[in-house]
């Protein structure tokens, strides 16, 4: 597999370059496939669980189908991860730290959404707009590992 190589300046001002070995599971295109077929599969049944067992509660059923249409598109996104893996023979550092970036982004954003819906408290305060940064990152990495390596 093929380390993530960040790069960073020392002091006198030469280029110098960081080894970060990540997990060869991670480089995989069938482990982010699975994974993008699990967050997918689990927010068709989760929308179901929304839409038809929550009552009438329209409120709790916004907020409650608002997190699986962002678990939905972003488990689409961890399909793009798999692909970047498969196009470029073995993922970039990049392409796998931003699978990990929206499969953190996708729990700590969604499952606070779905507590909140279903029992009307905030499960973790602050995890929402933190899963937001991370959604946020996965896309801005993925966007930079095709920059880096198309």
């Amino acid at each position: 597999f093929r380390p993530c190589r960040p790069r960073y300046y020392s002091q006198n001002g030469t280029v110098r370059t960081l080894m970060i070995n990540l997990p060869p599971a991670l480089m995989s295109p069938r482990f982010w496939t699975v994974f993008g077929a699990i967050t997918c599969g689990s927010g068709v049944a989760l929308g179901a669980y929304g839409w038809h067992g929550l009552g009438g509660d329209t409120e709790a059923q916004d907020v409650f189908m608002l997190a699986v249409q962002y678990q939905m598109w972003h488990g689409l996104a961890l399909f793009a991860v798999a692909w970047r893996c498969d196009v470029t023979g073995s993922a970039t550092g990049l392409s796998a730290i931003a699978g990990l970036s929206f499969l953190v982004g996708i729990f700590l954003f969604s499952v606070n959404l779905y507590h909140f819906a279903i029992v009307g408290e905030v499960l973790i305060s602050g995890a929402a707009p933190l899963g937001g940064f991370a959604l946020i990152a996965g896309w801005a990495l993925l966007g930079l590992s095709v920059i880096r390596r198309p």
